[in-house]
């Protein structure tokens, strides 16, 4: 083939241009596949507890509402019908927020108070042989921030749930975003002169008929390292990606353990039922001067509609193993993640490493022949370590790569 591109040799060659291509194509096949064989332990690790993380805080949802409408059943049988209405709508609104819908903790737990005080005016607090009128129950809805009849309790809830939803919602963001990383990583556009490189380091020798002589490490080193001197930039990024993650995973304990925020819910709302009946004479003085007497009409309260044992499996499954809480697991990943910090930092180094090059002290491959030891000068990683590489040409950065550079500086300020 005397019109060879990139395989050009002295010596005699058993390559045609057209072998020359599909050598090409070979060669960045390949590397693409190391990319996603040394990811895929991590890519696994991520994804595997982002959806583990997910399904547990769905179930710690619906058991905290069982728990929340149990409470109503059990202790205010007469207003439970209607209360569990209010109390699904407010764990709806808890589910959307924390996977990821734009709606405000501060407002849906003033609406979850809000709809409920008419139905504790109706049933503990001014109870009647008719119920409430809706005119009536809408005045005590708009006037329940100004009377305060659960005190201080909206006010606690508010600050736990804000926190504690907030947190595990970010953490699940960044969970996704740390696939995401990866997932843009293993399909990388190789530049042209990049390709032409790995061709002359993994198949030209082929071309020789020298089919089992490997790359001298110094020239595997400067070929990956400037094919893969983008990603390389993610390094620094990624770091702080996983030390934000660690300390997002400490904050996410204690008082602000969504496990126990949610968990702990139902009795929240029985202390605010209690301060209710308790301060009931004056709540119903407060009443009288904004909405007036109560206007009243036929009572219709069904007793409980919710079906107490659907979820009692899930209770098991959580009390089963205390030693399987959210804060255990998240340890454990955050400690599994930690042996990946320099994952992109060290990525060139690994490839070479494990398969690509020649063992030390063996012939190697320098790009033309196969020699005891490669001359040039080995360049570091990075894109600015590229502009004394002798094997590749780096142009510029990859937008694809600044992009997800941009997330991670995001999710790290968030």
């Amino acid at each position: 083939g005397v019109d060879l591109q990139v395989c050009t040799s002295k010596n005699p060659t058993c390559c045609t241009k057209k072998m020359e291509e599909r050598y090409q194509t070979a060669a960045k096949q390949d590397i693409q596949q190391m990319l996603q064989t040394s990811s895929a332990t991590l890519k696994f690790l991520i994804s595997r507890n982002a959806a583990v993380f997910q399904e547990t805080f769905e179930m710690l949802i619906r058991l905290a509402e069982n728990y929340t409408s149990t409470l109503f059943c059990n202790a205010y049988r007469n207003m439970a019908a209607e209360a569990t209405v209010h109390v699904q709508e407010f764990f709806t609104d808890v589910g959307l927020f924390l996977f990821g819908t734009d709606v405000s903790t501060e407002e849906f737990v003033n609406r979850f108070f809000d709809t409920l005080f008419p139905v504790v005016y109706n049933h503990v607090i001014n109870p009647g042989p008719t119920d409430i009128s809706l005119e009536y129950a809408e005045c005590l809805r708009v006037a329940r921030r100004d009377i305060r009849p659960f005190g201080n309790i909206p006010k606690k809830a508010i600050g736990q749930m804000g926190r504690a939803l907030l947190l595990s919602r970010t953490f699940l963001q960044a969970l996704n975003l740390g696939i995401e990383v990866i997932n843009t990583t293993d399909h990388l556009h190789f530049s042209k002169d990049c390709s032409r490189a790995l061709l002359r380091m993994q198949y030209c020798p082929h071309c020789q008929g020298l089919t089992l002589s490997k790359p001298c490490m110094g020239y595997c080193l400067n070929i990956i390292r400037g094919c893969l001197a983008d990603v390389a930039e993610v390094d620094l990024h990624w770091q702080g990606y996983i030390q934000s993650l660690e300390e997002l995973s400490r904050a996410m304990s204690g008082a602000y353990d969504l496990e126990h925020v949610l968990l702990d819910f139902h009795s929240l709302v029985n202390d605010a039922l209690v301060q209710a009946r308790i301060n009931g004479p004056e709540l119903s003085e407060q009443v009288n001067k904004i909405c007036g007497p109560p206007v009243r009409k036929p009572k219709e309260s069904p007793g409980c509609s919710f079906d107490q044992n659907k979820d009692n499996q899930g209770l098991k499954m959580l009390s089963r193993d205390s030693e399987e809480t959210l804060a255990n697991r998240r340890k454990e990943f955050i400690s599994h993640l930690r042996l990946y910090r320099a994952f992109y930092g060290g990525l060139a180094d690994q490839l070479c490493g494990n398969e690509l090059a020649a063992a030390d002290g063996l012939p190697c491959w320098n790009g033309e022949d196969v020699v005891t030891s490669y001359t040039h000068r080995v360049v570091g990683s990075g894109i600015k370590a590229q502009s004394a590489n002798p094997e590749v040409t780096v142009k510029g950065t990859d937008p694809v790569i600044n992009q997800i550079i941009d997330k991670l500086k995001h999710v790290i300020q968030v």
